[in-house]
C-alpha cells in the first residue's frame, strides 16, 4: 500500500490529519502505529487553535525521528534536520503560500461555527487532502534524496 493509501485509509477510520500523515510514514519512524496515532492525536487542525497545519507537524517529527539527534553532541545531525525541516517548509509554502491551517483552509477551526462549516463543506476529504498528499510528495521526495547521499 502506498503512503497516500494508507492516509486515505486512515481518514476512513476518523483519524486527523497528522495522525495520518505520521502514521503513512511509520516505517521511517521506528514506533509502533498505536503510539504514533496516540502521539499525534492533539495536533490535527493546527493544534486545534488553526496554527501550523498537523500533517506538516508530522512532516517535522518525520525528519526529526529518522535525521535527528540524541546527543546534545550530536552537532552533524542536529544541522542536518534542521536544514531539512527549512527545506521541507520551503517547497510547502513556495507552492501553498504558508503552512497555517486556518491560512491554507481559510477557516478558523477552533472556532464551531467554523467547524462546522468545514465538515458542511468536505473541507477534510478535499482541501486538507490535497494539502496531505503534498506534504507526503515532499516528504518522499525529501527522504529518497537524502538517502542517497
Amino acid at each position: 500500500m502506498t503512503r497516500k493509501e494508507i492516509v486515505r485509509e486512515l481518514y476512513k477510520e476518523r483519524f486527523n490529519c497528522s495522525q495520518r500523515t505520521l502514521s503513512a510514514f511509520c516505517d521511517e519512524c521506528n514506533l509502533e502505529n498505536e503510539v504514533i496515532l496516540k502521539i499525534t492525536s492533539g495536533f490535527g487542525a493546527g493544534m486545534q487553535h488553526g496554527e501550523v497545519c498537523g500533517a506538516i507537524s508530522s512532516a517535522v517529527m518525520v525528519l526529526g525521528l529518522k535525521y535527528g539527534h540524541s546527543a546534545g553532541t550530536d552537532n552533524t545531525s542536529k544541522q542536518k534536520t534542521y536544514n531539512l525541516v527549512q527545506r521541507f517548509h520551503g517547497a510547502f509554502q513556495s507552492v501553498h503560500g504558508s503552512i497555517r491551517c486556518k491560512e491554507l483552509i481559510g477557516l478558523d477551526l477552533a472556532r464551531k461555527e467554523d467547524m462546522e462549516i468545514a465538515k458542511e463543506n468536505n473541507v477534510f476529504q478535499t482541501t486538507c487532502a490535497q494539502y496531505i498528499d503534498d506534504v507526503v510528495d515532499i516528504l518522499e521526495e525529501i527522504i529518497a534524496s537524502n538517502d542517497i547521499e
